[in-house]
Formats: structure tokens, sequence, C-alpha cells
């Protein structure tokens, strides 16, 4: 889905550009003003300067008349509506939810000479490093990640509405929130993410979403661009009031698709997390450089540096190694294994999530949008211009900071939008979609490569042999690995790995919210969500044992054939490996992803384990 614009406030109300004006016509001081006259002079200079006043302020208003009929006409007088109780409507200016943009730096700067300001100027002083980090072994606790300090929200979400002191707004953006520490026990497992008594960490697997960005250059349902589109078009016709005032002067000030300030921050704060908790894992890199994959889209190599910035420093560079694989079409690649699925471009197959979407905002959103064309005259409002308003909340806040847009709606409707991205999402890449397996089965098999330590057996999904076959550019003997990749691709792999008991509610209905769903889009692939494949020595066990971590909530691995309950989530790695083994094995790409099925449209057919209709009918 695309994933938008407030004025930025100085917070002071003293200021007002018209009181500075009429302060600068008053005396600087005392010294200044004129000296006392008798009181029939007063009188008279009073009945002068009045009369001036008089007249400069009848001649200012003709003059602002006669200036907007010549650049508006007669709508600059009146709105075309009828007048009530005395109410004047003043249209929209033309620049409402046109785009504002800044292109830095500058193209040509006059001081642009890098010669005069190198980086590295010798006499740094003392450099003598410590022992790395241990955290994940060492701390009596785990440290939880809260999401954004840096963000803003409402002080008051909808007026006369019911509010819930634990209601956390930055929670109920689906994939658009950003990312926080799921809270212990919410997957069924009541164990900390830390290593469990008696067990060592031996090595870590991890996988990240990228950080907060812009929206996409597309979307099947709502986008912010579109709506500030047509705001824009019919600027002329329409005015605001009440709670959509700020309409009035709004325009859209996002980019498209790269990170956010806060999106670059979020993925250096993870960088600095995993290294203090997993820094030990880099003593075992005696005669290798530790190889981190991420691919080739802007906002994914972004994410790649700046994790690396913070798990490294800088410079960075030469401390690691960065494998930058493509994403584009007929390049395969498992960190975006859509791009060789060819029935993943058929959105009658790989899209079913829209109309089940649009099924739901037309039940939450249909009160909010009578509340909301209140005040509003002139510009007809759907309920997609509404569920648009909720995702311009999430965009503006992750990308200036903060949004007028959030404190339009109350804390169920903003349920209602956290589930509207649960269905999507559970209908386009996960436990719910018919190519979701498929898709994330190729990660699956590099993930058995490297706890095997064995080349992949086949190349028959989305792995490339090109780089997988080459122990330089995929290494298999390495103690930590780290990936980044897409929010989609990370459900596309929880569902290959067959993490069942985020489907024990699917699937998901569109005419209310399941009282107690597992699948949550906020807790599994927010921005910056991460998923840690951790894997421990545990002397009391006879096998290396592999645990599932996702935003540091430990999962249960029950749906994996053969893993055992555990209190702390643990499978032994050789059973975790043979039941993926067996899952590689009866996945069938080809047919997914080539084959010539179809599935009915709305909710005849249905699957809660992301495979297509069998070949065989």
């Amino acid at each position: 889905m695309k994933e938008l614009d407030v004025d930025i406030e100085t917070g002071d109300d003293s200021y007002k550009p018209e009181t500075e004006e009429q302060q600068s016509l008053l005396p600087s001081s005392a010294r200044d003003a004129p000296s006392p006259t008798p009181t029939t002079s007063k009188t008279r200079t009073f009945l002068v300067a009045y009369s001036y006043l008089i007249f400069a302020f009848i001649s200012g208003s003709l003059a602002c008349l006669l200036a907007q009929y010549a650049l508006f006409g007669t709508s600059c007088i009146t709105s075309g509506y009828p007048v009530s109780n005395s109410t004047i409507h003043v249209l929209a200016p033309p620049y409402v939810g046109s785009t504002a943009v800044h292109n830095w730096p500058p193209a040509t700067p006059t001081n642009g000479v890098p010669s005069l300001f190198p980086t590295n100027v010798g006499h740094a002083g003392a450099t003598p490093t410590g022992a790395e980090p241990a955290l994940i072994i060492t701390a009596p606790s785990y440290p939880i990640h809260t999401g954004a300090a840096q963000l803003v929200v409402p002080s008051a979400l909808h007026a006369g509405t019911k509010s819930t002191k634990d209601f956390d707004l930055f929670k109920k953006w689906g994939n658009l929130s950003p990312w926080y520490s799921v809270k212990r026990g919410a997957f069924g497992i009541d164990s900390d993410p830390g290593a469990p008594d008696g067990c060592n960490v031996t090595g870590l697997h991890f996988l990240h979403r990228h950080g907060a960005r812009y929206p996409t250059s597309w979307a099947s349902y709502g986008g912010p661009s579109s709506l500030a589109s047509r705001l824009n078009k019919a600027a002329a016709n329409w005015t605001a009031r009440g709670e959509l005032n700020f309409l009035n002067d709004w325009t859209y000030k996002l980019g498209e698709e790269v990170l956010t300030p806060f999106g670059r921050q979020q993925l250096f704060d993870l960088g600095i997390s995993i290294r203090l908790k997993y820094g030990f894992l880099l003593e075992k890199f005696t005669d290798a450089l530790p190889v981190f994959r991420t691919e080739s889209q802007d906002r994914m190599l972004a994410s790649a540096l700046n994790f690396a910035a913070g798990f490294w420093g800088i410079p960075y560079e030469n401390k690691y190694l960065q494998s930058i694989t493509i994403e584009d079409r007929g390049v395969n690649n498992t960190l975006a294994p859509y791009m060789t699925c060819h029935n993943g471009g058929n959105r009658a197959k790989a899209d079913r999530g829209t109309s089940f979407v649009k099924e739901w905002a037309a039940i939450y959103l249909k009160e909010v949008r009578d509340r909301l064309q209140q005040h509003i005259d002139g510009y007809t409002l759907t309920i997609e211009d509404v569920y648009t308003m909720q995702q311009m909340c999430a965009y503006e806040t992750v990308a200036i900071g903060f949004s007028k847009f959030c404190g339009l709606f109350a804390e169920e409707e903003w349920e209602g939008f956290n589930y509207a991205l649960d269905i999507y999402f559970w209908y386009n890449s996960a436990f719910g979609a018919p190519l979701a397996r498929a898709q994330g089965i190729g990660y699956i098999q590099e993930l058995v490569a490297r706890l095997t330590h064995t080349p992949i057996e086949s190349h028959n999904s989305s792995t490339n042999s090109t780089l997988d076959d080459n122990p330089i550019t995929f290494p298999l003997d390495h103690s930590l690995y780290v990936d980044a990749t897409h929010e989609v691709v990370v459900l596309n792999i929880i569902t290959a790995l067959n993490l069942s008991n985020f489907a024990a509610n699917g699937p998901l209905p569109t005419d209310h919210i399941p009282k107690h769903r597992s699948f949550r889009v906020s807790e599994l692939a927010p921005f910056s969500t991460n998923v840690q494949f951790q894997l421990l020595s545990c002397p009391s066990r006879d096998d290396e044992q592999i645990r599932v971590i996702i935003n540091d909530a430990v999962a249960p691995l029950t749906g994996i054939e053969g893993c055992p309950e555990d209190a702390n989530g643990m499978c032994p790695i050789p059973t975790f490996v043979a039941a993926q083994k067996k899952t590689i094995a009866i996945t069938d790409w080809d047919w997914a992803c080539n084959g010539n099925w179809e599935v009915p449209a709305g909710h005849e057919w249905s699957t809660t384990t992301g495979d297509v209709p069998s070949p065989l009918g």
C-alpha cells in the first residue's frame, strides 16, 4: 500500500505578524514621544489622526478587494453556497494540497570546496578500544525499545470520545508504526529474549526491515499524495472549518519512498542495539569479515548503511562487507522475491487484501465520514478520503514529527485503522495470501544452508545461484548474519516458517475485529521490524537450539513439525532444519509463481498457510 502535512509550529502563541506590524508603529522609547500640548491642540491632533486612520482603513480594504477580484473573480466574495447565521465562507487558497519541496543540498554551493574540509586530518588522540559487549548474556534484564521519543502525538484525540490510559497511538498504524518491543508473552512464550539460564548464545541470523519512509509511488487504496492532489484541484470550490480548519492552508510536504530523518535514526539505533547485545560474536571472526546483505532500492541501502553506522561506528568502511543485491525484474533475490514471481504482478492473485480493506473501511469509517463532512463545504468526502487521512497521520508523523490529521480520530477509529492493515497484509503477504509461502521459501533455503554450513541443494525459487554459490558473497560458516528487506518479505518468511500461532484466528473477518486476534501487523512488520534467529548451546540439551524472537518477543515454534513445547521457545536445530527441508520440498515455486491457477474473488476461497491452490485441484 502506498504510504503525509502540517505547518511547523513555534509553540509560542505570543507572536503574531499583525502584532509585530502594530508594534512597529509605536515610538521606540519615551524619548521619541511628542511633547505635551494644550488640551485643544490634543483634541485637534486626535481628530486629524483619527480621520487619517479611517481613510487608510477604507483605502486598504478597497485595494485588497480589487486585488482579490482581479485574481479570483467573484469567488473571493462568495463561496456560491447559502450563507446562514451570518456565516461567511472563505474558499481555500489555490496552493492548498500542493506539494512543498525543499531540495537539499544546493545544486552549486558557492563554498563547495571539499579539499578545504577533509574528514581526516590526523591528530585523533588516543584510540584504544574495549571488549565487545554481550548484553544478551551479561545483563540482568533485557532492554526494552519504547518506539519514538522524537515524534509527537496530539494532546488529545477526537473530542468527546473515551480515552484509555494505556492507549498508544504509535502502535495503531499497522506496518506504518515505528517498531517497538512487543511485550513479553504476547506471542505465547513467557520468556525473556536474553539467553536462558545455563545457555550460551553461539550465533545470530538477524533479519530487519527498512526504516520509516515516505509513501510509495502507488497505492491500491488510499494514498496520501492522491488525496492532496484531489484537494488541490478542487481548492476553488471548498472551504473547511472546525476540526478541518487546518486544511485551509495545508500543503503536502512528503517525498516518495526514501527514508525520512526518523527512519535513518531508527536504523542507526537498531545497529547500536544489536552491537550491544551481540558484539561478542565478532570475536569468532579471526580471519574474515562479516557479510551483511541489503538490496539496491534507495531506502534499503540507506537502511543498511545507517545500521552499519550504528553497529560499527564511523567510519564503518573496511570493518565489514556490504552485499547489495539487485531489486529489479528478472533478477533472483530472496530479499525481494516478488520481482521474479510472475503471479505476484497479478492483482487477482497477489492483491486480494484491497477489496477486503474496502469492506471493513465502509463499516468502521461510515460515521467518521459523516462527522468530518460537516466541517467541509464544497468537497464531498469519500470513505477512501477519510482512510487516507489516517494514513496521512502516520506518514506525516514519521516524516515531519507531528500531524494534525491524528487528532481527527477517536481511539476506536484508530483500532479500526490498525485492523484494516492487518486485513490487508493477512490476505496479501501472510497466511491468507496464496503466494506468501512461495515468496518466503527462498530465504528459508538460505537459512537452512547457513544453519547446516552446506550449499543450497537446488536453486528452484528466488535464490540467486551466482551469489549464493559463492562462499565469499554468501558465507556459510559465520556466527553473525544481517539481512535487510521489506515488511512484505518478513511476513512471507514468517508464513513460510509455519509460525502457525499467528494464524490461529484466521481467516480475518471484514465485518468486525476479532476479540483476541493473534495476527497484528504493528507487532510483526512495523517500520524497522526485526527478527532474531538466535542460536544457543545449552549443556542440558544434546543439540544446539534455535529461537525466533520478533521485535523482542519470543515466538513459539510448535507449528514447526517436531519442535516441542518449550518454556523458552527453543527447538533443536536438527529438528528445525528437518522441518524446513520438508517445507522446501513441498513448496512448488514454479506452480505458485508461473502456474495458471485462480482463486475466486471475495470470501469463497481462503488459506491459512500461505499456499496456492493445489495443481491437482
